[in-house]
C-alpha cells in the first residue's frame, strides 16, 4: 500500500491474526470442541462451513491454513471455473513436490454446479487438495452428496448480540481500528442489535458512523445503517424456514406467531404473491371444511394484494393470515385426498361400473351403458342404494373432524353413510331429509 492507496476497510483491518483473536463459534473452537481438536493433532481433513454471512467463514479457513502450514488458494464460485481448479491442482502438484500440502478455499461453493464440483472430487479423495468449502445454503441441497462424503461439515452461528458489542468496543480501541473515536454506549448497543449477528456488517456500519458524528450517536448509527430489513435469502433455505414458520403457526392458531412471520417475509423482500399463494393453501389444506369461508376471503386477499400491490395490499394477507390463525381447523379434505390418490396411485385401474357410463350413443346404450341408473331426483331410494365405486370396494377416504362447519354436517355426513350401506350395521336405503342449515 503506498500514500495514496486507501486504507483497508475497518473488516479487513481487523480481520484476525490467529485463532485466538476469532469472536464466536465457540461451539467449535472452544477447549475439547471439534476445530481445536484438529489444530491439536496438526491434521485437518477437508471441510465445508455453512453459516449465515459475516460469521468468518472466510477468516478461519485462512488461519486453519496457517496453523496447519498449508499452502492456501482462494477461490469464488460466483467468478471462477473449471481452469481455475485445473490451475489450482497444477501448482498443489508443484508444492507436493516440495512436501508442502495445499489447502483450497472455495467461497461460495454452492454456486458450482454439479460438474464443477466433481472436478474437484479426485483431488480431494487423492488428498493433494484439502478443500475447504463455504456456503451460507443449505449443504444438503446444495452440495454433491459424493463431495460431501468427503467432506466434514460444521456449522458456523451467526454472533450473539454480547460478542458483535464486544468487537465493536475491540474496533475503537485497537491500532488497527478506529482508535480515539467515541461512541456512546447506546449508539454500539443499537448497532449490536441491527446487525443480526453479522460481524462484517457491524464493523462497516462503524466506519461509516464514524464519519458522520464525533462521538458516534445512535442517530449516526441508524443513518450509516440504513434501512434495517431482516436478512433472508428469497431462494435458499431460509426463505422456506419462514414460510414453514408461518404456515405452523396459523395451523396452531397463534396470531402472534402468524403475524410476526408474514412480517418477516415481507420486509425481508418476499414476493407478496407467492406468499398470498401459500395463504390460500393453507386455507385449502388445514382450514378446510370447518370453515368454509376461509378459501373465498383468501383469495380475495389474494387479489386486492394483486390489485394495490406493496405495502397497500399487505394488509389483506395480514388480515388473511388473523382469520385463519382464528378459524376452526380441519385437515379432513386434505387427508381424504390423499388417501384418494394413493387408492388410484398403488391400486389397479378398475373398470367403471356400467350405470354409471355416460351412454352417448346408440351403440354404448346397447352395451349396457347408463342402464339401470337411479336419477336422485328421480328415485332417491334407489339412488343411494345403487354403487358408486367399482366392484367390491370400499375405501372410507373422507372422515369429518367435527370442527366448525364440519361439525354442523357430520350427522348428515353419517346418514348418508348408512344409507349407501357403508356403515356397519347399515339397514335399506333411505332418503336423506337435512336441515337447510346443515346442508
Amino acid at each position: 500500500m503506498t500514500l495514496f492507496d486507501p486504507p483497508a476497510p475497518l473488516a479487513e483491518r481487523l480481520r484476525p491474526r490467529a485463532v485466538s483473536e476469532v469472536v464466536g463459534q465457540t461451539h467449535l473452537l472452544g477447549p475439547g470442541k471439534p476445530l481445536s481438536r484438529v489444530l491439536a493433532s496438526g491434521r485437518l481433513g477437508s471441510l465445508i462451513l455453512w453459516g449465515p454471512p459475516g460469521v468468518g467463514k472466510t477468516t478461519l479457513a485462512r488461519l486453519l491454513a496457517g496453523e496447519v502450514g498449508a499452502h492456501f488458494i482462494a477461490l469464488s464460485a460466483v467468478s471462477a471455473g473449471v481452469k481455475d481448479v485445473r490451475e489450482a491442482t497444477a501448482e498443489a502438484e508443484r508444492l507436493r513436490g516440495r512436501g508442502q500440502k495445499t489447502i483450497l478455499f472455495l467461497d461460495e461453493i454452492h454456486r458450482f454446479n454439479k460438474a464443477q464440483q466433481d472436478a474437484l472430487l479426485p483431488h480431494v479423495e487423492s488428498g493433494l487438495l484439502t478443500l475447504i468449502g463455504a456456503t451460507t445454503e443449505n449443504p444438503s441441497f446444495e452440495v454433491n452428496p459424493a463431495l460431501r462424503s468427503r467432506a466434514r461439515t460444521l456449522v458456523l452461528e451467526a454472533l450473539s448480540q454480547e460478542e458483535v458489542r464486544g468487537l465493536l468496543d475491540r474496533a475503537l480501541a485497537d491500532p488497527r481500528g478506529l482508535p480515539g473515536t467515541g461512541a456512546t454506549d447506546e449508539a454500539l448497543d443499537l448497532l449490536a442489535r441491527l446487525a443480526d449477528g453479522d460481524a462484517r456488517r457491524a464493523l462497516s456500519t462503524l466506519e461509516v458512523a464514524s464519519s458522520l458524528a464525533s462521538p458516534i450517536t445512535p442517530e449516526a448509527v441508524t443513518e450509516a445503517f440504513g434501512r434495517h430489513l431482516p436478512q433472508m435469502d428469497k431462494n435458499g433455505e431460509d426463505f422456506y424456514n419462514l414460510i414453514s414458520a408461518l404456515h405452523k403457526s396459523v395451523r396452531g392458531s397463534h396470531v402472534d406467531g402468524a403475524l410476526y412471520w408474514l412480517a418477516r417475509m415481507l420486509e425481508g423482500g418476499a414476493d407478496g404473491l407467492y406468499v398470498a399463494r401459500r395463504i390460500v393453501r393453507m386455507a385449502a389444506e388445514d382450514i378446510g371444511l370447518a370453515d368454509p369461508q376461509a378459501l373465498r376471503l383468501c383469495i380475495a386477499a389474494r387479489d386486492t394484494a394483486e390489485f394495490l400491490g406493496s405495502p397497500e395490499g399487505d394488509l389483506a394477507l395480514a388480515q388473511a393470515v388473523v382469520y385463519l390463525a382464528l378459524a376452526p381447523k380441519s385437515n379432513s379434505v386434505y387427508v381424504a385426498w390423499k388417501r384418494a390418490l394413493d387408492a388410484v396411485r398403488d391400486g389397479e385401474t378398475l373398470p367403471v361400473p356400467l350405470h354409471l357410463r355416460n351412454a352417448p350413443t346408440a351403440l354404448m346404450r346397447q352395451q349396457g351403458y347408463g342402464r339401470g341408473y337411479a336419477y336422485y331426483f328421480d328415485d332417491p331410494g334407489g339412488s343411494f342404494a345403487q354403487t358408486y365405486l367399482p366392484d367390491g370396494v370400499r375405501l372410507g377416504l373422507y372422515q369429518p373432524t367435527g370442527e366448525g362447519w364440519e361439525a354442523r354436517v357430520e350427522g348428515r355426513w353419517r346418514k348418508l353413510q348408512h344409507a349407501h350401506g357403508e356403515d356397519e350395521g347399515a339397514g335399506p336405503a333411505a332418503v336423506i331429509d337435512t336441515p337447510a342449515e346443515d346442508a
